[in-house]
């Protein structure tokens, strides 16, 4: 998930009269969607309406339309495939940006993988494996696209974003393009300067090295049956939710306070990993938003440590 803040002051309570007519001209009839509900593009299923939901099909028409909500006054969100999203039940006011699924071209140059920030990183994992380059296998079980990894510098089994990266070229905040290198980026833990100065990803380049295709894959097929046997991908969720403290791990302090199975409404502690909560059916924003309040609390006072969300979370309650 990326975000780009284009306004200043109190944001619009209600949608602006007149945006849908000239998104359409910019992104075309098809690619506009008024009052589009969240929950439809979150991998939580929960999440009120976005005012309004474009598709750009071009890195151009996604440039076009920033520049259109700059001058206009609009709220911008991005967001790619919603995987480690929370929407409020309010929903999100002004013009979603959905890049996961259209911005997603690739190619390979040698050992240089480049693609566009909506593909989805398993993927691109796949297509690397396919071609004998190894180093993204830890990436073919992270559910988001390969523009939400670059900001949060995901990772998982031991690598992540910055191990891989060579450039990023972005929308800076005067929207215009930017090739940004690794030491730019500020890559850390969860972390990049993307997610500070609000800057937009559209593609990135990945420095990769040869291997045999068929032990990549079974390495990538080994990777998911070990993501599939510890998480609760049965339900929806958005992966783990918080963010790991120095010298712990959230799942154990969770389980020892006995928390696994605790709902409010349909959102419920993960009996299968602690650091999950999963929609168990019917749940709203409020009941996650409530849970991990509780959750955090509850480590608070017992373990004197303070939970800070992995997720992101947007939107009005």
């Amino acid at each position: 998930m990326q975000e780009i803040t284009n306004t200043k002051g109190v944001v619009p309570a209600a949608p602006v009269e007149g945006v849908a007519a000239d998104l359409e001209r910019l992104v075309g009839p098809a690619n506009v969607r008024p009052d589009e509900p969240m929950k439809v593009h979150t991998s939580f299923r929960v999440g009120g309406p976005a005012d309004y939901m474009v598709f750009p099909q071009s890195e151009e028409q996604v440039e076009a339309v920033l520049r259109f909500c700059r001058a206009r006054g609009i709220p911008v969100f991005v967001i790619g495939r919603g995987s480690n999203l929370l929407v409020r039940d309010g929903g999100l006011r002004g013009v979603v940006v959905k890049l996961a699924g259209n911005l997603a071209q690739w190619e390979i140059q040698g050992r240089h993988v480049r693609a566009q920030a909506g593909i989805a990183l398993r993927r691109l994992a796949l297509h690397a494996a396919e071609a004998g380059l190894t180093g993204l296998e830890f990436a073919s079980g992270i559910p988001g696209s390969l523009g939400g990894a670059v900001v949060m510098n995901a990772g998982a089994y031991g690598g992540e974003m910055k191990d891989v990266l060579v450039s990023v070229t972005v929308l800076d905040q005067n929207l215009e393009r930017r090739e940004m290198s690794p030491d730019e980026l500020q890559l850390s833990y969860r972390h990049s300067i993307l997610q500070d100065e609000k800057m937009l990803v559209l593609s990135a380049r990945l420095r990769l090295a040869r291997g045999e295709p068929g032990a990549i894959m079974r390495q990538i097929g080994d990777l998911w049956q070990r993501r599939a046997s510890k998480q609760p991908l049965e339900y929806p969720s958005a992966g783990s939710v918080f963010k790991r403290p120095p010298g712990r791990y959230v799942g154990p302090m969770i389980q020892e306070l006995g928390l696994q199975g605790v709902r409010i409404g349909g959102a419920e502690v993960s009996r299968k990993h602690a650091g999950f909560i999963v929609n168990r059916g019917g749940a709203t924003a409020r009941d996650v938003l409530n849970l991990i309040d509780f959750v955090r609390a509850r480590v608070r006072d017992h373990f004197g440590v303070e939970l800070e969300p992995e997720i992101r979370i947007a939107g009005e309650p």
